[in-house]
């Protein structure tokens, strides 16, 4: 059983999520890039996610995909990082709360939305999310009540709650307010996410061109 964490990503995915929170944790990490097609699809890596996408994370012979359960166990795992709030303390469910609500209603709305496929408002209820507005607006009490998440402690919440609103913005998947930007102005300038975003970017423009 291994004690090193392995990082399976590719640099233009999600696991620009979990980069982001293995620089926030400090701890050392060994990154295995995969391609699109080739080695995400190899026998080697369905082994560790029959999906064969990417990221995923092992250590201590563990494997956990999906990047809000990645951000979350890791947390979980480095609590000297003080990314993730103990059980007993009241932060853990507004923590829990936030990061289940960017997996599921948040992303499943965007991602309806860019492909013009909401539920129409006759059948709003049918949908996890309800409706889009509703959605964005829930999102906007989340970031308006400190500088981060749980008011002014940094979490991985931020981590992975924040990924979705840079990346909304970015692509314009959700709405510019300003709650928004500033939020993401405060997350993109922390020194883990600039180390993440270099990381990522310098493998990008190292990687060989398309055949």
């Amino acid at each position: 059983m291994s004690d090193e964490i392995v990082f399976y990503t590719n640099p233009m995915s999600r696991g620009r999520i979990v980069r982001w929170m293995l620089e926030e944790l400090g701890r050392p990490y060994r990154t295995e890039v995969l391609d699109y097609g080739t080695t995400m699809k190899a026998p080697a890596y369905l082994a560790i996610n029959p999906m064969g996408k990417v990221p995923a994370v092992t250590w201590r012979g563990v494997v956990v995909t999906e990047c809000a359960g990645i951000c979350a166990w890791l947390a979980d795992a480095c609590p000297e990082a003080g990314l993730s709030p103990a059980f007993d303390d009241p932060a853990r469910g507004a923590w829990l709360r936030w990061m289940f609500f960017a997996a599921g209603p948040l992303e499943a709305a965007v991602t309806a939305r860019s492909l013009g496929l909401l539920a129409p408002a006759d059948k709003a209820m049918m949908a996890g999310y309800g409706s889009f507005e509703a959605v964005v607006d829930t999102l906007e009490t989340a970031v308006t009540k400190g500088p981060y998440i749980l008011g002014d402690r940094f979490s991985a919440a931020d981590v992975y709650v924040g990924s979705q609103i840079v990346w909304g913005l970015m692509f314009k998947s959700l709405p510019e307010r300003p709650a928004f930007r500033a939020y993401a102005d405060r997350l993109t300038a922390r020194p883990a996410a600039v180390r993440a975003r270099e990381i990522d970017d310098a493998l990008i423009a190292a990687a060989p061109p398309p055949a």
